[in-house]
């Protein structure tokens, strides 16, 4: 057990979501087993006795995640609900505690994946592994991510930005890292064996973890070669890919997808329409958030707009559609494939983002990367001023 927990750590550690020796993660067999010795463990075992799970991370976050989780608990009834997808369809509402104990925490983690305590940090369990934890964790701190940089936008927009708001901004935009760079070479296509595309898969899913553009195991990858498709099994994270793709036959006549990634659908129509036989496809954050800013008053779509905003938008030239996972009339498989077509990529309303290229996942992985720093420059116009990070 000692291996996973070192494991991770470090995976907390390398996504700037924790600091080194912050994080007490615990795992119930026969007993329970301790990251490390905490004064926390009394709280933790109290929590297992009153919970159906086998795993805790209970962790203040690394800034800037820490000052946004403290301001959004402190100005929220009960909940935080932020509106990025991953939050609608897996989280719903961040609970907050009133108190570090049991007895308030317990009830909330009987209906949530995790609960916020102020001033304390998060707290997120699994049923089954620690990867569930961490997974949580993670997701937690993008979503709140999203939502405050979303929240300051509006605020902005209608001239009325609370003074204490204003402070904690202030505060969170200096821990901002620079915007992601990279200037090496992924492997060159074309590829002519599966072995190519399972490495050059491997290898852009693990840059694009490595410069923050995907969180936790949401993203997905894919590669075309000949009449198989190649794509990243859902639930699986883009660093660690190995034995989770699937080649999945484009006429659907192999039973590989069932354990597919659940935008298979949308990978196999954007192949047909641009003729591409790369697509990467990640969260990266300023684009979500800015998918999400609308300038359209008194929408007639209100909470649905998601799914079915009629507007065209865009950001740079970069298209944003709404839609939603799998193959309904509001499919990804709907509303992408067509945008896409002759553009650098398509941000899906509070989702992600999209990205092709023709033989390899070189000019994908750079679009990807671009579009994001170009979502992260707009942004900062949007309030009236510049990135911290590239000022210094």
């Amino acid at each position: 057990m000692e291996e996973q927990f070192v494991h991770f750590e470090e995976q907390l550690i390398a996504a700037g979501l924790v600091n080194p020796g912050d994080a007490l993660m615990a795992f119930l067999d026969e007993d329970i087993s301790w990251s490390r010795p905490s004064p926390d463990q009394e709280f933790a075992t109290r929590l297992f006795e009153g919970l159906n799970i086998n795993s805790l991370i209970v962790s203040k976050a690394a800034e800037p995640y820490q000052s946004i989780i403290d301001y959004l608990a402190e100005t929220a009834d009960g909940s935080i609900l932020p509106q990025d997808c991953e939050t609608r369809t897996f989280l719903h509402d961040l609970p907050v505690a009133l108190a570090f104990l049991p007895e308030q925490v317990i009830p909330l983690l009987k209906q949530r994946k995790s609960v916020i305590v102020p001033g304390k940090g998060l707290i997120t369990y699994g049923t089954i592994s620690l990867e569930q934890s961490f997974v949580t964790f993670s997701s937690v701190c993008f979503a709140v991510f999203v939502k405050f940089f979303s929240d300051y936008l509006a605020a902005y927009k209608k001239g009325v930005i609370p003074a204490d708001f204003q402070d904690v901004f202030q505060r969170v935009i200096r821990f901002l890292p620079p915007p992601p760079q990279f200037e090496g070479t992924l492997a060159q296509g074309p590829f002519t064996h599966e072995e190519q595309v399972l490495m050059a898969m491997d290898e852009a899913g693990k840059m694009t973890i490595r410069h923050r553009l995907v969180d936790s195991f949401f993203g997905n990858i894919s590669c075309r070669l000949g009449d198989v498709l190649y794509i990243s099994q859902t639930g699986s994270s883009l660093d660690h890919l190995a034995g989770c793709i699937d080649p999945c036959a484009m006429d659907g006549s192999s039973c590989a997808a069932m354990t597919a990634s659940s935008e298979l659908s949308a990978h196999m129509e954007i192949i047909r329409k641009t003729g591409h036989r790369a697509i990467l496809h990640g969260h990266p954050r300023f684009s979500v958030i800015l998918s999400m800013d609308c300038d359209v008053d008194a929408c007639a779509k209100g909470d649905s707009c998601y799914l079915t905003c009629s507007y065209k938008r865009e950001v740079s030239g970069i298209p944003i559609v709404p839609g939603e996972v799998g193959t309904g009339p509001y499919g990804l498989c709907n509303t992408v494939p067509s945008a896409i077509k002759g553009k650098d990529g398509v941000i899906v309303y509070g989702h992600g983002l999209f990205t092709t290229a023709p033989q390899d996942f070189n000019l994908a992985f750079s679009r990807l990367m671009t579009i994001e720093n170009t979502c992260r420059e707009a942004y900062f116009r949007r309030i009236g001023r510049s990135d911290p990070s590239l000022s210094e």
